[in-house]
C-alpha cells in the first residue's frame, strides 16, 4: 500500500482539474491512506466534485487557483486539467509558494521545458501519460522526470500514479510522444476494434445487436484472459488457431502483408507525428 509521508495538512497535495482522470486519482488516493484535510482540490465545478467524492467537504475545494491563498504550501501539485486551460493554471500558481514543491503533469502535449518557462529552471517537474483505462484502475502511466526531482519524491509521484494501474518511467522525455501513440490512444484502437469486429459480424449475417455484444464480449474476455496469463499474446493467439481451421483463415487475412501490422504501424506513426507535433 502507498505511504504518503510527505504530504500533509501543512504541506497538502494539491489536485487542479478533479474531472474523471482527475478524480478517479483523488479515490484512489484516499483508498491508500491520504488524509482528507491533506487535499487541496481546484475545479469550478464544486457540486460535481462532491458527488462524486462525498467524504469531502467544500473547504477541501476551490473553483478558481486565483482563489487559493497565497500562504499554500504545496508539497506536490498536480495537474489534471485540460492543455488549453494550462496557460490560466500556470499564472495563478505563480501566486503560491511552490519553491519545494513537485509538479505532476498529466496533461498532454504539454513538455518539461513548458513548465520550466514559467515556474523556472528549478522546478522539480514529472511529466506522466496515463490512458483513460485508470478510471477504472486499469490504467498504465509512463512518466519521467527533469533532474530537480529528487528520489523521494519520485517515489511518491510512483505511488500516487500507481493508485490508478501500473507505472512505468523513461529517462529521455522524447519518449513521451511515443507513449501517447501507444498507449495514450491505444484504448481508442481498441474501441474501434470492437466496432469494425461488430461490423464485419453484421455483414455475414449476424443480427446488429448480437454482433456487437459478441464482438464487445469477445475484446473484453480477450484481454482479461491476457492480463490473467503469463503467456505472451502470441501464444495465446497460437492456442486458439488449429491448422487450417477457420481461425488461420481468417488471420492469414489479419496478419497478410496488407494487414494489421502494416495499418497498425501506420496508425501508431501518425499518432506519434501529431504528439510531436503538438507538443509545447
Amino acid at each position: 500500500m502507498p505511504t504518503f509521508s510527505l504530504i500533509k495538512p501543512q504541506q497538502p497535495l494539491l489536485l487542479v482539474g478533479c474531472g474523471k482522470m482527475g478524480g478517479a486519482m483523488l479515490q484512489g488516493w484516499l483508498k491508500g491512506g491520504l488524509a482528507i484535510d491533506a487535499v487541496i482540490i481546484v475545479d469550478p465545478d464544486k457540486k460535481a466534485v462532491l458527488d462524486m467524492l462525498p467524504m469531502l467537504t467544500e473547504k477541501n475545494i476551490a473553483a478558481d487557483i486565483s482563489d487559493l491563498p497565497a500562504e499554500i504550501v504545496p508539497s506536490i501539485i498536480i495537474l489534471a486539467v485540460k492543455p488549453q486551460l494550462m496557460d490560466r493554471v500556470m499564472a495563478g500558481l505563480k501566486r503560491l509558494n511552490y519553491a519545494e514543491s513537485v509538479l505532476l503533469s498529466i496533461a498532454a502535449g504539454k513538455t518539461i521545458g513548458y513548465f520550466e518557462r514559467h515556474l523556472g529552471q528549478d522546478t522539480a517537474i514529472v511529466r506522466a501519460m496515463p490512458n483513460t483505462p485508470a478510471a477504472i484502475g486499469k490504467g498504465i502511466t509512463v512518466g519521467c522526470v527533469n533532474e530537480n526531482v529528487r528520489l523521494s519524491r519520485k517515489d511518491i509521484c510512483h505511488d500516487l500514479l500507481s493508485a490508478v494501474g501500473t507505472v512505468e518511467w523513461v529517462a529521455e522525455e522524447k519518449l513521451i510522444d511515443a507513449v501517447t501513440a501507444v498507449s495514450g490512444s491505444g484504448p481508442a484502437y481498441v474501441f474501434s476494434m470492437v466496432e469494425a469486429l461488430a461490423g464485419a459480424g453484421e455483414k455475414v449475417g449476424l443480427p446488429p445487436v448480437l454482433a456487437r455484444k459478441l464482438a464487445r464480449q469477445t475484446i473484453c474476455g480477450s484481454g482479461a484472459l491476457l492480463d490473467q496469463t503469463d503467456e505472451t499474446a502470441a501464444q495465446l493467439r497460437i492456442n486458439v488457431t488449429s491448422p487450417n481451421g477457420t481461425t488461420e483463415a481468417g488471420l492469414n487475412v489479419l496478419m497478410g502483408e496488407e494487414g494489421l501490422g502494416k495499418l497498425m504501424t501506420e496508425t501508431v506513426r501518425a499518432a506519434h507525428q501529431r504528439s510531436k507535433d503538438l507538443a509545447d
